[in-house]
């Protein structure tokens, strides 16, 4: 079980690595971060989504991405 957790944390970027993004690359993740959202909360509606607890992973990433977002923009 420890050694699944750390192969999901390693696919997710890391707030170190986001800071080091430019702008647009931010943007770019955030976008895809969300179609990747929406489409998990579609196959959840179908009962076709098997780790429901990834809905919240995908949340939390995409509050992660806006915040380094926000930040590198008021430092702009």
């Amino acid at each position: 079980m420890a050694a699944k957790k750390k192969n999901e944390k390693a696919t997710r970027a890391t707030i170190a690595e986001l800071r080091s993004l430019s702008v647009d690359d931010l943007r770019g993740k955030l976008a895809e971060q969300r179609r990747d959202l929406m489409n998990a909360r579609f196959k959840h509606a179908a009962a076709q989504l098997e780790k429901t607890s990834e809905l919240k992973a995908m949340r939390k990433q995409v509050a992660r991405i806006e915040t380094v977002l926000n930040e590198k923009e008021q430092r702009a």
